[in-house]
């Protein structure tokens, strides 16, 4: 099922930073009689086939549909091209298609199209915060002097290639997302951008703490001014809050402000002086903690990718954002994933259209290996059920409840909360709702995602203009 390439204007623009390309509607996935991918096709058309009896639906979220009377081998395929923007917080995922179009001269100029974007939102922090929290919770117990898991030998070795879980986290969302967009488009070729941060240009910083905390602060406290009395060293960002031994969250503090401020963050001690706490802060960088996250991600990253068959291609991240505040793009994810790849704007390379919706994969897991619930100190305060599926159906999973009567009679389609009786929740735009499961039919097993789908961001006239950059 071959798509005519929808082409801006035929002129070959100027080498500044303004869009001139559309906005189109996210593709729908389309599959041969025999499951393999075909090129996506426009929602109209994809509606079209449905009504005529000629495909029926393949999956859900992403919206695939599969022709009945199609093969591969009948239908053109010209294959379309995965771009990855990776990150900590969150990653893009862009299907593009790139075609040759002679412009001014006869020339021949490279447009590239947005098909299909994804944005994945990673849950590393909250992986850490179970690890810390679990830690904390022996910590706790060995303190205490009470019955413990008693710590494993610090010298056991760990696998080639091990990465920390929330690390891995990111590497195997990513991948798993990008396996299943191959199963459902002709992904020829993977382009990913390289990620690498100079973490010493970043504030990471060697040498004696005291001394350089001494002459940054004139041997005085800076919280209060006060000197020639006794001083601790302070972190600005408590540890128990996430704060690290960076020198960037180290100042000087008198015994007094010391145990003032305590665990409390410094903009509730300095609350009440605004040019101290502005001076202090001046001195506090952002974590190293994101930049250390994706020098270790980016290469297990590119390599993991090399698993799906596909030849993967590296980009500098200086030519994603080149490319980007040329075509006067909005500075996101997805965007930053259209944008990776090679585009000459000199000869007049360009791209002219993005999807105007953003699917958004927000990762959620697929419950907890924990059999028991932890109270505040970290001992047992409850069982929890050993069985997680109920009836049929897991939490997570995408169903349709029909309600004959009652204050919510209707049909309501949502995300199901199991529970062992049978009455399970469900889970509506309008609130949650208790349905027997006997009402429930299912859509789509739950995969450890939530969906939801956000427009995409429009170039600002500020970053037309400027070109700005996003953290």
């Amino acid at each position: 099922m071959a798509q005519a390439a929808e082409n801006g204007s035929g002129d070959v623009p100027a080498v500044e930073p303004v869009y001139e390309g559309g906005i189109g509607a996210a593709r729908v996935f389309v599959l041969s009689t025999d499951g393999q991918p075909l090129m996506p096709c426009h929602p109209a058309r994809a509606r079209e086939l449905l009504a005529r009896g000629r495909a029926v639906v393949a999956h859900r979220v992403p919206f695939a549909i599969r022709l009945k009377d199609r093969t591969r081998a009948e239908s053109c395929v010209d294959g379309v091209q995965l771009r990855i923007d990776p990150g900590s917080k969150g990653t893009g995922l862009v299907l593009t298609d790139e075609k040759s179009e002679a412009a001014a001269h006869d020339a021949l100029i490279t447009v590239r199209r947005g098909l299909f974007s994804v944005e994945l939102q990673h849950r590393g922090d909250r992986i850490r915060a179970s690890m810390q929290q679990r830690a904390g919770h022996r910590r706790r117990r060995r303190s205490a002097n009470r019955r413990y898991r008693a710590p494993r030998s610090r010298n056991r070795t760990r696998p080639t290639g091990w990465l920390p879980p929330s690390v891995r986290h990111r590497v195997d969302t990513t991948l798993s997302l990008a396996s299943r967009l191959t199963r459902y488009a002709p992904v020829t070729e993977i382009h990913v951008e390289n990620v690498a941060f100079d973490m010493r240009r970043q504030g990471h910083s060697g040498g004696d703490t005291r001394t350089r905390l001494r002459a940054r602060w004139d041997s005085a406290c800076s919280y209060c001014g006060v000197a020639g009395v006794r001083l601790n060293v302070e972190h600005v960002r408590p540890r128990s809050r996430g704060g690290s031994d960076r020198i960037s969250n180290l100042v000087l503090a008198c015994v007094p402000c010391n145990r003032a401020k305590g665990s409390r963050t410094v903009e509730a001690f300095l609350a009440h002086r605004p040019e101290r706490l502005a001076t202090v802060l001046q001195q506090v960088l952002s974590p190293l903690d994101d930049a250390a996250v994706m020098n270790a991600v980016s290469p297990r990253l590119t390599e993991a990718l090399s698993a799906l068959g596909r030849p993967v291609h590296g980009w500098s991240g200086r030519l994603t954002r080149k490319a980007g505040d040329l075509s006067g793009l909005a500075k996101t994810h997805t965007m930053d994933a259209l944008s990776v790849g090679h585009l000459d704007h000199e000869s007049g390379d360009r791209i002219v259209r993005f999807a105007g919706q953003v699917l958004v994969a927000k990762a959620t897991g697929r419950g907890s290996y924990a059999r028991t619930t932890p109270d505040r100190h970290g001992f047992p305060r409850l069982h929890r059920s050993r069985l997680k599926q109920h009836f049929g159906y897991v939490t997570g999973d995408l169903v349709r409840a029909v309600v004959p009567s009652g204050k919510w009679a209707g049909t309501w389609t949502g995300r199901v909360s199991v529970r062992a009786r049978g009455q399970h929740s469900v889970t509506t735009p309008r609130g949650r709702i208790d349905v027997f499961h006997e009402r429930l039919r299912p859509l789509q097993r739950g995969d450890g995602y939530e969906y939801d789908s956000r427009a995409e961001s429009r170039p600002s006239k500020k970053e037309v203009d400027g070109g700005a950059t996003r953290s």
